[in-house]
């Protein structure tokens, strides 16, 4: 996570971190925060946001302008502007990867490619969620 942050903070990431999937909690506290850079965030969060759509579509979500998802919006930053989400696990996930940004528009699809290939290449699992990846 440390080697992920040093690559992206500089690009206008202001956050990035993983969400474990509790399979035991209700739907409105399933995910939980796992390894997170650079400062704690809400947790634990519904499948009702971006990161639960992400999860349960299995699919990346881009949010260009997170103001305009109004109530299904878990803000744990007012700051941030903007959200990419890409789930973790085939064919069955066991979290996601968050990335938010103070910036408008800051995450599309070439970043999209980037980070799934980051992913694949790294190969992770649920051992591997931890603060020091």
């Amino acid at each position: 996570m440390d080697l992920l942050w040093e690559g992206l903070r500089g690009t206008g990431v202001s956050w990035l971190g993983i969400y474990l999937v509790d399979p035991a909690a209700p739907s409105d506290s399933r995910l939980v925060l796992g390894a997170c850079r650079d400062r704690p965030a809400c947790s634990p969060i519904g499948l009702h946001g971006v990161c639960g759509r992400g999860l349960t579509t299995r699919q990346t979500v881009i949010v260009e302008d997170v103001r305009t998802l109004g109530s299904s919006y878990v803000a744990c930053d007012p700051r941030d502007l903007s959200e990419i989400v890409l789930p973790l696990g085939n064919p069955e996930p066991w979290g996601v990867l968050d990335l938010d940004s103070h910036e408008v528009g800051a995450f599309g699809a070439e970043d999209a490619r980037g980070l799934t290939s980051l992913i694949e290449a790294a190969r992770l699992r649920p051992e591997h969620s931890g603060a020091d990846r």
